[in-house]
C-alpha cells in the first residue's frame, strides 16, 4: 500500500467527490489539499507537469477556461499555463493524486486500484 497519499482538488467538484468516496470505501488514508484554501505553487505544478504533461493538467472544459481572455488561451506554453493555474486553481483538472505508484489525474477506479492499493 502507498504512503502519504495526497488528493489535490476542490471539495465541491463532482470528480473529487467520487475519488474521495472511492478512497474512503477502500480504506485508503489520504490528506486533502484544497486548492481554494491552500492554493498551489509553481514547484508542485511543475512536478505534476513532468509526470502528467502540462497539457493534460489544464481543464479546458470548465467555466474558468471559458471566462479567460482569448489572449490568455492563445500560444499556451508550460510556463504560461502554470502561471494561469496558480492564479485560477479551477483551471487544474481534478483530482491530482500523489503518493501512489504514479501521479494520477481524474477518477478511474481501475487505475486507483492498481496504484493505491
Amino acid at each position: 500500500m502507498a504512503d502519504s497519499i495526497t488528493v489535490y482538488g476542490i471539495p465541491n467538484c463532482d470528480t473529487v467527490k467520487k475519488a474521495r468516496k472511492w478512497l474512503d470505501a477502500a480504506s485508503v488514508s489520504y490528506e486533502f489539499h484544497d486548492y481554494k484554501k491552500k492554493g498551489i505553487d509553481a514547484k508542485t505544478l511543475k512536478a505534476f507537469s513532468k509526470q502528467l504533461g502540462w497539457e493534460s493538467l489544464v481543464n479546458r472544459r470548465g467555466t474558468t477556461w471559458r471566462k479567460l481572455d482569448d489572449a490568455d488561451k492563445e500560444n499556451l506554453t508550460e510556463s504560461k499555463a502554470i502561471a494561469l493555474m496558480i492564479e485560477n486553481t479551477s483551471l487544474i483538472k481534478r483530482p491530482v493524486i500523489t503518493g501512489g505508484k504514479e501521479v494520477l489525474l481524474g477518477f478511474d477506479a481501475d487505475s486507483y486500484s492498481e496504484n493505491l492499493l
